[in-house]
């Protein structure tokens, strides 16, 4: 007997540049309110800096800037969020952070088709939720992580 069960993900919501992108929640540690960074010298041009949070010293990565969209005008409302992938810790500075939402597995696209532009290939896909579009980004990719299949 097949039954007709539909896969849910769970992800957080955030802005850049007005628009509205997702990441998976399980890659989610913590959302946290700007503060001070120490810059790091020579470092690429989207890492702001580094900030120590209950002791771990994290490096923190304007995500407007690594996705070619400009840079972060820092406000009240932006955040860090505190990622985790293969081990590796990193903010990603947004310009706000608003909701988590669950998303199915059907409402989401593949955008392997829509452009060759490196800035898409940071992008998994794109998630229909309640007549917005959400773009979901690849961590990996953000953090030049290679999974082994």
């Amino acid at each position: 007997m097949e039954t007709n069960v539909k896969v849910r993900n769970q992800y957080v919501i955030f802005k850049l540049a007005e628009e509205n992108y997702a990441i998976d929640i399980s890659m989610v540690k913590t959302i946290e309110k700007v503060s001070g960074y120490t810059r790091v010298p020579n470092s690429d041009k989207y890492i702001k800096g580094v900030i120590n949070l209950r002791g771990e010293v994290i490096p923190v990565i304007d995500l407007k800037k690594r996705l070619n969209l400009g840079e972060i005008k820092e406000s009240d409302n932006s955040r860090v969020i505190i990622t985790c992938s293969e081990d590796i810790v990193v903010g990603l500075l947004v310009d706000s952070s608003s909701e988590v939402v669950y998303i199915e597995n059907s409402e989401i696209d593949n955008i392997s088709n829509m452009s060759e532009k490196e800035e898409y290939n940071y992008i998994k896909g794109i998630g229909k939720e309640n007549n917005r579009l959400i773009l979901i980004i690849d961590l990996d990719k953000i953090l030049n992580i290679e999974r082994e299949e």
